[in-house]
C-alpha cells in the first residue's frame, strides 16, 4: 500500500495573531492599533490663510502704496518747481547779457529825420496801439552770416496779462536811412511773464551827475546809461535792482581815426534836450 505524501495545509497569515497580556486578559495588537486615535499632521493644519489675515494684508499694502504715491508726487512737484525756477533765472541772465552786449555796441552815428538830422538812438513811450520802443544802431551782430552794423529795436509788448521784451533787428544802410522806413525782423522774446517792464535813460552832465529821462527823441548825443526796470506784479519786488547798461560810445566814429583832431568833438552843435522828465518808459 502506497502512502501519498500529505499536502501542506494553506494557513492564512491573518490567523497568527500576537496577543498582549494585561493581567489575566489577552488583547490582540491589531485591536489596540485600531483603537488608538490617529494624530493630526501639523503640516496640514497650517496650510492657507484665513479671510481676516488676507484683508489685513491688503489693508497694509494699500496704505504703503498710497504713502509711496503721495511721496513721489510731492518730490516730483518740488523738482518741477525747482527746475522751472532755474530755467527762468538762466533765461533772465541770458537776456541781461544780450541787452548789455547790444547797448554796449551802440554806435554814435547820425540818421535822417523829418526835421533834419539826429543821433541814431530813440526811446519812445507807448502811445495808443504803439508799444514802448528803443531803437538804435549797434554792431553786435547776432545770427549766422550777420556782419556789420545793424538797427536793433527793443519793444515792450503786452498780451493776455503777460508782458514781453522783444528784440528785433534790421540792416543799417547808412546815415540816409530813416528809422520810420525800416521794418525790423527776426523777433526774439528776451523776457516774458507777469511783470512790469520799463526803461529809463541817463544823461551825464559836465559835473558827472546823471539825469534820468523816460524818452530820447531828436537828441544829438547818446545816453550814458540805459536802466531796465523789472518788477513782479504780484509782489512788486524789483527782480534786477539797478540794472544799468553802459553805452560806451560818446563821440562820432570819425574821432577814432589816427589823424582826428579835437574839433571832431564839437562838430555837432549842442542842442537843448527834448527828453521827458524822470518817468519810466513802459
Amino acid at each position: 500500500m502506497t502512502h501519498m505524501p500529505r499536502a501542506r495545509a494553506h494557513v492564512r497569515p491573518e490567523r497568527f495573531l500576537l496577543f498582549l497580556s494585561r493581567g489575566s486578559r489577552f488583547f490582540p495588537l491589531a485591536a489596540l492599533s485600531a483603537a488608538r486615535p490617529k494624530s493630526v499632521s501639523p503640516k496640514n493644519s497650517a496650510d492657507g490663510f484665513t479671510l481676516i489675515e488676507v484683508l489685513a494684508a491688503l489693508a497694509i499694502a494699500s496704505v504703503v502704496i498710497l504713502a509711496t504715491a503721495a511721496l513721489t508726487r510731492n518730490v516730483t512737484l518740488h523738482f518741477d518747481r525747482g527746475t522751472r525756477g532755474v530755467n527762468e533765472a538762466e533765461r533772465l541772465m541770458l537776456a541781461v547779457e544780450r541787452l548789455s552786449a547790444d547797448f554796449g555796441s551802440a554806435r554814435y552815428v547820425l540818421r535822417r529825420t523829418e526835421t533834419g538830422t539826429a543821433v541814431a538812438f530813440t526811446a519812445e513811450q507807448a502811445s495808443g496801439h504803439q508799444p514802448a520802443k528803443i531803437t538804435f544802431v549797434g554792431g553786435a551782430a547776432v545770427g549766422p552770416g550777420a556782419s556789420g552794423d545793424e538797427i536793433v529795436t527793443f519793444t515792450i509788448e503786452e498780451d493776455d496779462r503777460l508782458m514781453r521784451l522783444v528784440r528785433r533787428r534790421a540792416a543799417w544802410r547808412g546815415s540816409l536811412t530813416r528809422f520810420e522806413d525800416v521794418v525790423p525782423q527776426d523777433p526774439v522774446v528776451l523776457i516774458e511773464g507777469k511783470l512790469d517792464i520799463a526803461f529809463v535813460l541817463a544823461r551825464a552832465t559836465a559835473e558827472r551827475v546823471l539825469i534820468w529821462h523816460s524818452s530820447w527823441i531828436g537828441e544829438w548825443t547818446l545816453p550814458s546809461f540805459v536802466r531796465l526796470i523789472l518788477r513782479d506784479r504780484a509782489t512788486g519786488r524789483d527782480l534786477l535792482g539797478e540794472a544799468d547798461f553802459a553805452i560806451r560810445a560818446n563821440a562820432p566814429a570819425g574821432c577814432g581815426r589816427p589823424n582826428a583832431a579835437v574839433a571832431c568833438l564839437t562838430a555837432i552843435p549842442a542842442q537843448p534836450s527834448t527828453a521827458d522828465s524822470i518817468r519810466p518808459m513802459r
